[in-house]
């Protein structure tokens, strides 16, 4: 019997609209609360929106305020700051 592989879950970054494996993304959260914050589980709650994990990427959408309208919220310099960072120390690629 021929064991079935699971489906690897994938989203979309939302700079460079790339289906990828959602391991390879980073998760920017909105909770109820209107607090945007990076989600490196992936898994709380609130709105949630997707970004490569490139210094590209990131810079991008800090210059383009994407994240701002697809999160419908303010999203403070720090976030952005916080993610270059992420990126820095997890140069896995």
């Amino acid at each position: 019997m021929k064991v079935k592989k699971r489906k690897t879950p994938e989203r979309k970054c939302i700079i460079t609209n790339e289906m990828k494996p959602k391991k390879e993304l980073i998760r920017i959260v909105r909770n109820k609360e209107g607090e945007v914050f990076v989600d490196e589980t992936g898994k709380k709650n609130g709105r949630g929106a997707y970004l490569s994990r490139s210094l590209d990427v990131i810079e991008q959408a800090e210059k383009s305020n994407e994240l701002n309208r697809h999160l419908n919220a303010e999203v403070d310099a720090s976030i952005y700051e916080e993610l270059k960072e992420l990126v820095r120390s997890n140069k896995h690629e």
